[in-house]
């Protein structure tokens, strides 16, 4: 075995010597003949480029056949592909129409969304938390049509209806045609307006009208409505709290109002919802809540009262539950004579309709 070692040892060390006398030879030959090569493709001027080129390419792709198999098997169970989600959504600005999956984030335009296998109108309106109305109105769907697989449907970003802006239009026209409130046009986010004083609308724009319903259609699914608010009186009992004005419900919770809003021409006093001390009154920092008095109740909760006319107290002072703060009126961000009121415990804004009596 040690002889057998030590042939082979030596015939590694002489083969070794000779492929580095035959490289090296081949080296030498290749310096030589490369400036005749040079000159000869210099003076063809490209005659033989094609074919390089060719030849190349051809050796590229082989070899990449050769090694795909490889590099195949060497990646194989460790990342395994994502299958495509069932529903996709396309912009509806986009000509394309990229498909993208359905993303969690905040909506501010109208989408795409391809029917799939099982999708019903109440699905789909389940899945983007909207009406079937909603779905219905805007894609021009009878109340008993059956949605084909692979249809393309117009999802509006929240319920509601979508307006393209004609000549004359105004939010407050708007407001009337699809029974809702022209603030409620104002306050959702990605409605934009030429003047954002008057709120003036350019023609061909899209405006989203949130709680709105056409006319003359078929309303299969409960709507929200303006209802009358019970009376705002005193209260003895602490701890929970009471209607703060009277008027109608105009404007609900959502994510994008984190309050509701109570309109009544007749501008009456805005009532403390609850007992507590008066941290804020005025219009202090120019922003669209306009006049403003909030109470902090000092058991975790805050009262915010906004777009007062005038305002009854100061800062400081202390406030029975059902003692006026102020005059209902239409400052800031406001298309009209109305409270919008908050109710925030421990920095989060609740939904009033769940809290007050």
């Amino acid at each position: 075995m040690k002889k057998l070692a030590r042939d082979l040892k030596t015939f590694s060390i002489d083969f070794s010597g000779f492929l580095k006398k035959r490289a090296f030879r081949l080296f030498r030959f290749v310096e030589s003949k490369k400036s005749s090569f040079a000159t000869l493709l210099y003076r063809q001027r490209g005659r033989f480029s094609r074919q390089f080129i060719h030849t190349g390419m051809a050796g590229i792709t082989a070899f990449g056949m050769i090694i795909s198999p490889v590099i195949s098997d060497s990646l194989s169970g460790v990342v395994e592909a994502e299958k495509m989600p069932a529903g996709v959504v396309l912009s509806a600005e986009d000509e394309s129409y990229m498909m993208t999956e359905i993303s969690d984030k905040l909506r501010d335009k109208i989408m795409i969304y391809q029917v799939q296998e099982g999708d019903t109108v109440s699905s789909i309106a389940k899945k983007f938390d909207v009406s079937e109305d909603t779905i219905r109105w805007q894609n021009n769907l009878k109340a008993k049509a059956v949605i084909k697989v692979g249809a393309a449907l117009e999802i509006l970003p929240i319920t509601g209806v979508s307006h393209k802006v004609q000549k004359g239009d105004t939010v407050y026209s708007l407001a009337k045609e699809y029974n809702t409130s022209a603030q409620a046009i104002v306050d959702f986010p990605f409605n934009t307006f030429t003047n954002d004083e008057t709120f003036a609308l350019a023609i061909g724009q899209t405006i989203t009208v949130p709680d709105g319903i056409k006319k003359d259609v078929t309303v299969t699914q409960p709507t929200y409505y303006a209802r009358l608010t019970p009376d705002a009186g005193s209260v003895t009992a602490m701890g929970s709290f009471v209607w703060p004005a009277q008027g109608s419900i105009t404007q609900r919770y959502t994510w994008y109002h984190r309050g509701i809003d109570i309109a009544n021409s007749a501008g009456p006093d805005i009532l403390a919802a609850d007992s507590g001390k008066v941290i804020i009154a005025g219009w202090p920092d120019n922003s669209g809540y306009g006049n403003r008095v909030v109470v902090d109740h000092g058991n975790g909760y805050v009262t915010l009262y906004a777009h007062l006319a005038k305002i009854y107290v100061v800062a400081g002072q202390t406030v029975a539950r059902g003692s006026s703060l102020g005059k209902m009126g239409s400052t800031g961000r406001s298309t009209g004579t109305h409270l919008h009121f908050e109710i925030i415990k421990s920095g989060s804004k609740l939904n009033p309709l769940d809290v007050l009596k």
